[in-house]
């Protein structure tokens, strides 16, 4: 897989076209909680995903932050990063082996990172719809702050700048029973250095950026969570009909003795929001 797909499609499924805007929007859920480590976010993940897949719960996006940790997609090649045991020896940061689509990179503290868990065909024509529709997302939200985001030809994300553009977001999703996991991660106050270890997204001379570093301060994260959640409910088409709170996050993440996670409230329930 190339570097101009940054996602993983595990089972074909039919495609339909984008919802009309006439139509009245989707439920969705929304869930946005405290730093939450990798493992943790993406157990959820599969269970969300397990609901969704058999239509046991509305289209979601996860919105939150990680302790640090790198990363590896499945295109990540040996000339993007200097090896498993060297890069924890290195940096002291753990590294994670990842089913998405797209090479290494760093998550942490003050990036922004986005789950969207949605059955692609009711939305998008394909998978580069999606991640371009991500993208419109990304751009919509850093133009409230008078950041000019922009698209690279093959190269998923989005960047900053004319003649030496840097990355201010990176994309890398799965597709699999027809329901996308993993998603976006925008730079709002991250420490860029630990970039410094990888080749980031496997694009050679890569430059990373963030919303502080073009704003010369950092924006508030709960705002540009509030932002980028409205911009996706636009551009998907979508009514965040349920917010859950962090408390009942944390909840979700816990396993039960009947179950490894509790399953998120049915169709018939999404009436009124859990804070």
């Amino acid at each position: 897989m190339t570097l101009d797909q940054p996602f993983q499609i595990e089972t074909a499924h039919p495609i339909s076209n984008v919802p009309a805007p006439a139509q009245p929007p989707r439920a969705g859920i929304l869930i946005r909680c405290e730093p939450l480590p990798y493992g943790r976010a993406w157990n959820l993940q599969r269970a969300c995903r397990t609901e969704r897949a058999a239509d046991r719960c509305e289209d979601l996006l996860l919105l939150l932050e990680h302790p640090p940790v790198f990363t590896v997609g499945r295109t990540t090649q040996d000339q993007h990063w200097p090896g498993e045991s060297r890069l924890l020896q290195e940096s002291g940061i753990p590294v994670i082996r990842t089913e998405r689509g797209g090479s290494i990179t760093y998550h942490g503290p003050g990036q922004l990172i986005g789950y969207p868990v949605l059955r692609l065909y009711d939305f998008c024509a394909g998978p580069k719809a999606y991640v371009h529709r991500l993208e419109d997302v990304i751009i919509s939200t850093l133009a409230e702050w008078g950041i000019a985001g922009h698209r690279r030809e093959r190269l998923p994300g989005v960047w900053v700048g004319g003649d030496v553009p840097s990355k201010i977001a990176s994309i890398g999703v799965r597709i699999s029973q027809g329901v996308t996991t993993h998603g976006f991660a925008l730079n709002v106050c991250l420490d860029l250095a630990p970039f410094s270890y990888i080749v980031p997204c496997g694009i050679a001379d890569c430059r990373v950026t963030s919303m502080a570093a073009l704003l010369g301060e950092a924006p508030e994260m709960s705002a540009v969570q509030e932002r980028l959640a409205h911009n996706f409910a636009q551009r998907f088409h979508l009514e965040w009909t349920e917010r859950i709170g962090p408390d009942r996050f944390m909840a979700l993440t816990e396993p039960s003795p009947a179950t490894t996670h509790e399953p998120l409230p049915p169709h018939a329930t999404h009436q009124q929001g859990v804070t």
